[in-house]
């Protein structure tokens, strides 16, 4: 755990040392990354929109092809993205009973969590959930569980990858090379992670003040 923490706060410096050591493979580990992210339940906490942001920042250094990795990245969301939807479809009463070390890994208030972001969003919950840690992760999971039509999930899918991949690397791209971000970089990771989380946080609290009326 401590070590994917200190990947996500020290992001730009742990890829940067992707890109020079691999700068071929890189393509290939960013595409892997996203793709477990948005593909395996049991792997909410990677770091994908940081990883976006500093993937356009490097673009916009030359050091990634922005095209490529933004094209590959869309290819990965939204393979993920399908994965998951079958798997939840299919193999939901598995995977909600396995344990490690006697710990749930999928933990059902996630699960719950997510159902409350489709109960007020409807299907374009797939295409929000690509901005929210964690609900990206279990939302297609969840449309899976509820089978919900399979053309339905394609279209928003393909639509929130697109958005979510291209919006973020091209913010990276053109606000990467501003002095204060480069030169503050893991506070704009916090900012970035405060942002994504404001939507959760707001229907948690809206949630508790209608309980207490």
């Amino acid at each position: 755990m401590m070590d994917i923490i200190d990947f996500i706060l020290h992001i730009d410096k742990h890829l940067e040392t992707f890109i020079k050591t691999y700068p071929v493979l890189v393509y290939g580990i960013l595409f892997a990354i996203i793709f477990v992210e948005t593909g395996l339940v049991v792997m909410p906490l990677l770091p994908g929109d940081s990883l976006l942001f500093a993937i356009g920042m490097f673009a916009a250094q030359g050091m990634l092809n922005l095209p490529l990795v933004i094209a590959l990245l869309i290819v990965a969301a939204f393979l993920g993205d399908t994965t998951n939807y079958f798997i939840g479809k299919f193999f939901s009463d598995r995977i909600l009973s396995w344990k490690l070390f006697g710990k749930v890994l999928v933990k059902q208030q996630h699960i719950d969590k997510t159902h409350e972001f489709f109960e007020k969003h409807g299907p374009k919950t797939i295409i929000l959930a690509r901005f929210v840690p964690i609900v990206r992760t279990f939302a297609p999971f969840v449309a899976g569980i509820g089978k919900m039509n399979y053309k339905t999930f394609l279209s928003f899918n393909i639509i929130g990858g697109v958005v979510w991949v291209a919006g973020v690397s091209l913010a990276g791209y053109f606000l990467g090379e501003i002095p204060w971000i480069k030169q503050n970089f893991e506070k704009v990771i916090f900012l970035i992670i405060g942002i994504s989380i404001l939507p959760i946080v707001f229907n948690v609290v809206k949630a508790k003040l209608s309980k207490n009326k």
